[in-house]
């Protein structure tokens, strides 16, 4: 396979990572201290060769990628059902202003009035400034 058919910075067809950023949801998959795996449904957005997923800061997702990045990504509906197989990746919370950016405009433009409703419900709740970022790289 060239060079132009896979992301550079990993062994991932390019394809592949196009494919998962284009899906209305993905499943997230961590795993916790006991090794048991839990996934989840989430909302996803690509951003160059990276994919975007926010969540509630406290929320088991986060205290597992931060224990461990281990993850996997697959596509699925809105109740989780997986569309396909898992794709091992690497998964941690953002922290840079500039990244936070970035995912949130490409979040806004793959969801459009959803992803503002969600923003302005949050907004509303007080709950949009506990939310924690979640940066996504494939493994190959």
């Amino acid at each position: 396979m060239s060079e132009e058919t896979r992301a550079a910075d990993s062994d991932v067809p390019a394809h592949v990572i196009q494919a998962l950023g284009s899906t209305p949801y993905v499943s997230v998959a961590t795993w916790r201290k006991n090794g048991k795996e839990v996934r989840t449904p989430v909302w996803v957005a690509r951003s160059g060769e990276r994919l975007y997923v926010f969540t509630e800061g406290k929320s088991g997702k986060v205290k597992r990628i931060r224990n461990d990045g281990r993850s996997a990504v697959a596509p699925c509906d809105v109740r989780g059902n997986v569309k396909g197989d898992f794709t091992p990746a690497h998964a941690r919370i953002v922290e840079d202003a500039a990244t936070i950016e970035r995912a949130y405009a490409a979040l806004k433009a793959k969801y459009g009035w959803q992803m503002w409703l969600t923003d302005l419900m949050s907004k509303l709740s007080g709950r949009y400034d506990k939310r924690a970022m979640l940066e996504i790289v494939l493994e190959g």
